[in-house]
């Protein structure tokens, strides 16, 4: 598959993702009865062409609308989860800017370097193994997540102080499914479902 195809793919796939995540973020809905309703409606639409073509028809202004409100929701609920860290700790403003330069650095190298030759940086006999680094890398938010969590996974980690200002304090109450009540109430299965399979 040439490199211009996954770079479509590659925009293409992501958008939608995030926009999902946004719309869910903004709604404030946990529960999986949303995405199987969502599903029940995708799969109704595909199937119905008429339907498909009514929302295929919305014109790109609204779509760009929506997409400068969704994502804008993604970013920002991202950030909020910083509240629970430490943001006076050097540790922690460190991990948090060298993330996301790296996330904006690597990513334009890999897009500017494919402009230029026609593929990637990535390029060995291999074209599988081509398409996955290269899409990998050519995603923003997946190489800052990488590093951030190298970074935090490695930089002192055992100290108390440090899993302080790393906010898991917070997190342990979520670590596992039936230590907080809310677990239960927003990702239970319908119709009794959980008894044959349960979340862990």
């Amino acid at each position: 598959m040439p490199f211009t195809y996954i770079w479509d793919d590659l925009t293409i796939s992501f958008p939608a993702n995030s926009e999902n995540a946004g719309l869910l973020g903004l709604t404030r809905v946990g529960s999986r009865r949303v995405i199987q309703i969502s599903a029940a409606f995708m799969l109704f639409f595909s199937v119905l062409g008429k339907f498909g073509a009514l929302f295929a028809s919305i014109p790109i202004p609204i779509v760009a609308a929506l997409y400068c409100i969704l994502f804008a929701y993604v970013a920002s609920a991202g950030l909020s989860l910083l509240q629970f860290c430490n943001l006076n700790s050097f540790r922690t403003k460190f991990i948090l800017g060298f993330s996301f330069f790296i996330g904006f650095s690597v990513p334009h190298y890999f897009h500017e370097y494919a402009l230029v030759s026609g593929h990637g940086p990535v390029h060995t006999r291999s074209t599988w193994f081509n398409n996955i680094v290269n899409v990998i890398f050519l995603s923003h938010t997946t190489v800052a997540a990488i590093i951030a969590v190298f970074l935090d996974c490695t930089l002192h980690r055992g100290d108390s102080a440090v899993r302080r200002d790393s906010g898991f304090h917070w997190w342990e109450r979520f670590r596992y499914y039936k230590t907080d009540s809310r677990s239960e109430e927003f990702y239970s299965l319908p119709y009794g479902f959980n008894k044959y399979f349960p979340s862990i």
